[in-house]
């Protein structure tokens, strides 16, 4: 019996990136169709086993004629995801390294939408990220026809208040008095298991400090609490506004680094603008 040489293993390049400590496999599937199946992003994401990440994103090939390239958003646990504003940034530094496009401002295509990108100088980035949505149905918010500034739900007995917008993903907003000591890690999964969100949701936890400042933490569906979320601080600082407790244009400090959020009207795209950082460069082994 001849011994045949083991078959070729086949590598997968990728990039390890991070937003605001918000981290990302970033895999390039421009030349390939082939999304990674739930199987395969859960082992990436895995932080024992795998690469350790928040999410994958997979550059891929434009779908409309003025962007550079398109991007979708695979949670940790391979679930698929709409938006994510660091992500998003994360891919435009990626396409620049990449010489994709060699001007300061390009466009790309995310799962929610074509969005404006500019680069700032120094891996800082800023992002149209679409006006956001109060509509329950646009959200979607179960149970409820018109918008409303609060909501209400019994978690574990106790009654929660929350605003509710979409900025691509629903988002959940419970404003808290100390960020330190919101419940993100038991109210934001009872929240997101409400019937009222039925595709769950990011729950945010916001402390206004100033009129110009607010305090962060997410929890986010198919990943947990995360050191970052771009969407979940565009959807804060709408929710807050709306409120009248907050100015429009604000700094939001995230256990990961800091994100600029401005919303200059109602009917204006909310801009998020904040770093990206390559960590590392690497191959999986299939």
């Amino acid at each position: 019996m001849v011994d045949r040489p083991p078959a070729p293993v086949a590598a997968l390049r990728f990039s390890k990136m991070h937003g605001a400590g918000n981290d990302f496999v970033v895999l390039d599937l421009r030349a390939a169709a082939s999304a990674p199946s739930p199987a395969l992003c859960r082992a990436l994401a895995d932080r024992h086993t795998g690469v350790g990440c928040d999410q994958i994103l997979t550059v891929e090939a434009p779908r409309s004629a003025a962007s550079v390239a398109s991007y979708r958003i695979w949670n940790a646990d391979g679930s698929a995801s709409q938006q994510c504003g660091n992500g998003a940034r994360c891919v435009a530094a990626w396409l620049v390294r990449d010489g994709a496009t060699d001007g300061p401002t390009f466009e790309l295509d995310s799962p929610a939408g074509t969005h404006a990108v500019e680069a700032l100088g120094n891996g800082r980035y800023r992002i149209a990220m679409g006006v956001p949505q109060f509509a329950p149905q646009a959200i979607p918010l179960a149970g409820f026809t018109d918008a409303q500034d609060e909501y209400g739900a019994e978690i574990d007995g106790q009654p929660l208040r929350f605003g509710a917008v979409s900025t691509g993903n629903p988002h959940a907003v419970v404003e808290v008095l100390d960020i330190a000591h919101a419940p993100v890690a038991t109210a934001g999964p009872a929240l997101q298991r409400q019937g009222v969100f039925p595709q769950s949701a990011n729950v945010g936890f916001a402390e206004v400090v100033a009129r110009d400042v607010i305090r962060l933490r997410v929890f986010e569906r198919g990943v947990g609490e995360t050191l970052a979320c771009g969407s979940g601080a565009c959807a804060a600082v709408a929710v807050l506004v709306r409120r009248g407790r907050i100015d429009r244009d604000v700094s939001v400090s995230l256990p990961g680094g800091e994100l600029r959020i401005a919303w200059p009207d109602d009917g204006a795209q909310i801009m998020m603008s904040g770093p990206t950082a390559f960590v590392f460069e690497g191959e999986w082994l299939q």
